[in-house]
């Protein structure tokens, strides 16, 4: 389907979406789902020809095997108040990951924010007002991208991830980053769906210049994608892309949302799945694989693949 098509029906959902029960909002993606799994299953969920980088690839630091990266994009203040637990969660099992805040969406806690930045997370920026028109127009683009820098700097954030993975990597070069993680390697299933076709970070080049930022594509189905929309009982997809991309020597990229985590608080809602999916993967990974692999935050990853690139340069 060509972009402006894609582009057309990404506008009328948008339109749509606040007067469509949530119920029905998930009826019919999940039928939409359910067709292209069919469709794509020839590329998804692992797509051989992202094995290779698309650009130069130092390896991973300390001779490590493959990267875990952890993110969460945080989309209500609902999920906002569950971070701190999804932390401590993460940090008991001896990782660190990354939560992305909407800045104007809803009021982003100051001290939510300083708690897991103090403790070893990372704090980004996940779009202005997660309203599906960042993109909408090249104005629109720009008038927010002013916003949007004003707080990556208040946040002292170096990264950056579209609502809804909507991508254009040009224009993304107006953002004060060192990162962004608004696309993926292969996945159908997403409104703007073209993949970058690659399990490793790559380079993003501004006209020639040497100002540019790293671009980290996700490389795990999302959870909500697997566990609401597709009813997926256990993590087995991750699992299985998990252990070909370390087979790889690749990056484990996983965005999960704790708005659609179920912590045992309340009655479970049809947009949440049980946390111990994600509590599992994480013991999967750590049982699994022990020692090989390269756990860090985004923010972490780029830099070091900054500096790979600078010293490459500086050979010459």
């Amino acid at each position: 389907m060509s972009d402006k098509f894609n582009s057309f029906w990404r506008k009328i959902f948008y339109l749509l979406k606040p007067l469509l029960p949530r119920a029905i909002q998930i009826f019919l993606r999940r039928q939409i789902v359910i067709r292209k799994r069919q469709q794509y299953a020839h590329c998804w969920p692992i797509s051989d020809s992202s094995a290779k980088p698309k650009n130069f690839w130092p390896g991973w630091p300390q001779g490590k095997k493959f990267a875990v990266v952890l993110t969460h994009d945080v989309e209500t203040a609902f999920g906002q108040e569950r971070c701190l637990a999804l932390a401590e969660l993460e940090s008991k099992l001896g990782f660190r990951s990354s939560f992305n805040f909407v800045p104007e969406r809803y009021p982003v806690q100051e001290k939510i924010r300083n708690q897991l930045t103090q403790n070893g997370f990372e704090v980004g920026v996940h779009g202005l007002y997660h309203d599906g028109k960042l993109y909408q127009s090249r104005k629109t683009f720009m008038q927010r991208a002013e916003k949007i820098n004003h707080y990556l700097k208040a946040w002292n954030a170096v990264g950056f991830r579209s609502p809804a993975m909507h991508h254009n990597l040009d224009w993304l070069h107006q953002l004060d980053i060192i990162y962004d993680a608004s696309t993926f390697d292969t996945d159908p299933f997403e409104p703007q769906s073209d993949g970058v076709d690659t399990i490793f970070p790559f380079w993003v080049e501004n006209n020639g210049s040497s100002r540019g930022y790293v671009e980290l594509p996700y490389t795990l189905v999302q959870d909500f994608t697997q566990f609401i929309l597709m009813r997926e009982k256990n993590n087995q997809l991750w699992q299985q892309k998990a252990d070909w991309i370390a087979e790889k020597g690749g990056m484990i990229l996983l965005n999960t949302h704790p708005d659609y985590m179920y912590f045992a608080n309340g009655k479970k809602t049809l947009s949440e799945y049980p946390v111990s999916y994600y509590e599992d993967f994480l013991k999967y990974l750590r049982s699994k694989y022990q020692q090989k692999f390269w756990n860090a935050p985004p923010g972490e990853i780029a830099q070091f693949f900054i500096e790979s690139i600078n010293k490459k340069t500086s050979n010459f």
